[in-house]
């Protein structure tokens, strides 16, 4: 069974599948695949012709300012950076799965699980949400990078209120609502409906 499990940035989406696993689902993790895959040598060479070299501080480290400076004002460039890095990852993913026994519970954890159209592939979909203040104040605390620079990239991905119709279950991260008897709830159910 895959589940997808997205949430904006700052909702916290990396702690709840950190649960999930703790609970022995497989995890899989596409925005960090993604950026192991800038690396392949196909996808690098797409990317430097995208974006030029620039896009690679040296041979172990994307310049993730100048990419994301460039993709987030740019409609047109963040989805043509997608269509190179999307279908790497959908092939990482599928090795990935053939490498599990049947029967494992894997997480695709993704940001941009519904925005792509990956959610059509899956079993089913989780969505984690938090209050937008709070997503600000988590995401300006982990990543280097300006308010403004975080509020482009807000902008970028779909509202919780365009997601929430299109998951089978929602978790609430808002340092008020437990999450573990929210994972539990759901892997209780995914059981029960296998």
């Amino acid at each position: 069974m895959i589940i997808g499990l997205t949430g904006g940035i700052g909702s916290g989406k990396t702690i709840v599948s950190k649960i999930f696993e703790t609970m022995g689902c497989a995890i899989y993790n596409s925005d960090d695949r993604a950026k192991a895959l800038y690396f392949n040598p196909i996808t690098k060479r797409a990317i430097i012709e995208l974006l030029g070299n620039e896009a690679y501080l040296n041979a172990n480290e994307i310049n993730k300012s100048y990419i994301s400076t460039k993709v987030f004002s740019n409609t047109n460039l963040l989805h043509q950076l997608n269509a190179i890095i999307h279908p790497a990852v959908k092939e990482d993913f599928i090795q990935f799965k053939n490498k599990l026994t049947s029967g494992t519970i894997i997480i695709k954890e993704s940001a941009l699980l519904f925005e792509t159209g990956i959610y059509k592939d899956l079993d089913y979909c989780i969505l984690v949400t938090a209050p937008l203040e709070l997503k600000i104040e988590r995401a300006l605390k982990r990543n280097s990078i300006s308010k403004t620079d975080l509020e482009k990239r807000i902008q970028a991905q779909w509202t919780d209120e365009q997601k929430i119709p299109l998951a089978h279950a929602v978790i609430i991260n808002d340092n008020i609502t437990p999450l573990i008897p929210q994972v539990t709830s759901i892997i209780k159910n995914l059981k029960s409906n296998a």
